[in-house]
């Protein structure tokens, strides 16, 4: 299994301070938010890592975490020239990730769950795809790509809808066998001109070969200022003394 950790964007929701530097720099109580990432693919025995940022500020995350020697996995890196959706970041992971399956992760998604048996049940299934769910508060569900559920199988997922039939989300962690490259080659742009997250997780939801696990504990997303905030707090409160 290889990991990626998708760390590109522009940043837009946090200016000024994205002016400065890349987003999944900033600071999250006493580490650079894009530590989690890597500490949750590391936890779950993921040691060759793909990161893929944009161009601006791409050097500060290179100085910052190098080779991979200090956090003892290896990293390698991609730019993505322009905020083309997720599904186009992925894309870029083509070389990398060769034959094997893999676990992509948002670089703003922070995880207290260990996800190494949803990783293992990946690696052993027969699924072509496994998605992460979190159960939120319908304010945030309306922020987010939201699961229709019939009984545990997702039967569609929404992008941000205004009235949330579930308070579900689908969290920043994805899994996929090679054959998605092929599927993001067929995706068309959103309204927004953007490849959408949302439309890969139901072409494999009409496949039939999409699976779902439920997290047990806290995920935080830390996109705006507000939600910046409430994840330095928790994580700080969290973490020992």
């Amino acid at each position: 299994m290889k990991g990626i950790i998708l760390a590109g964007g522009t940043g837009s929701r946090l200016r000024p301070l994205t002016t400065v530097t890349n987003k999944h720099l900033l600071p999250i109580y006493d580490k650079p938010m894009i530590y989690y990432p890597i500490e949750t693919l590391k936890r779950a025995g993921i040691r060759d890592i793909l990161v893929i940022t944009g161009t601006s500020h791409a050097g500060d995350v290179f100085a910052l975490l190098g080779s991979g020697k200090d956090f003892g996995v290896n990293f390698t890196f991609r730019v993505q020239d322009e905020a083309g959706g997720l599904p186009q970041a992925i894309g870029l992971a083509r070389e990398f990730v060769g034959s094997d399956r893999f676990v992509s992760i948002n670089g703003d998604n922070i995880l207290f769950d260990d996800i190494t048996p949803f990783v293992k049940a990946f690696e052993k299934g027969k699924e072509k795809s496994r998605v992460l769910l979190y159960e939120t508060t319908r304010e945030e569900a309306s922020k987010a790509g939201v699961a229709v559920l019939e009984g545990d199988r997702v039967s569609k997922v929404i992008e941000k809808p205004k009235d949330p039939p579930t308070n579900w989300v689908v969290v920043g962690v994805y899994m996929y066998t090679p054959q998605v490259f092929g599927v993001i080659k067929n995706l068309r742009p959103s309204k927004r001109g953007e490849l959408e997250i949302s439309d890969l997780h139901n072409y494999y939801i009409k496949d039939g070969s999409l699976c779902a696990s439920k997290l047990t504990k806290e995920w935080l997303d830390a996109g705006c200022f507000d939600e910046l905030l409430r994840v330095n707090k928790f994580v700080g409160e969290k973490s020992p003394r």
